[in-house]
């Protein structure tokens, strides 16, 4: 996986750097087929914002999250794309070809 964590109006310290990394350690506990990671923070006076856009096989998932603490946002997003990768997961093991019925002559 690839990933790269930017910031806006913010430097981005390695605590910043590993607690994203402990936080995206779980997504990828659920799947792993992600293939590029992008995780943009910024700060505004009194709003704290993380975004992130995973790309994974087929589909682009984009969140984002607002707080007035840095860290609650990045716990809010981790939760929320968390949330959107088990859903696509399901959503590819659902809708995976079965093979047809066969109808049993009379």
């Amino acid at each position: 996986m690839n990933l790269s964590i930017s910031g806006h109006h913010l430097d981005v310290t390695p605590a910043i750097r590993e607690y994203v990394l402990t936080k995206l350690a779980r997504v990828l506990r659920h799947f792993d087929n992600v293939i590029d990671t992008q995780v943009i923070l910024s700060v505004e006076p009194l709003r704290h914002r993380a975004e992130i856009t995973m790309r994974v096989r087929g589909k682009d998932i984009h969140c984002e999250a607002v707080e007035e603490n840095l860290y609650a946002a990045i716990d809010a997003l981790a939760d929320k794309v968390d949330r959107k990768v088990i859903q696509h997961k399901d959503r590819l093991q659902n809708h995976s070809h079965e093979p047809a019925k066969r109808q049993m002559a009379a």
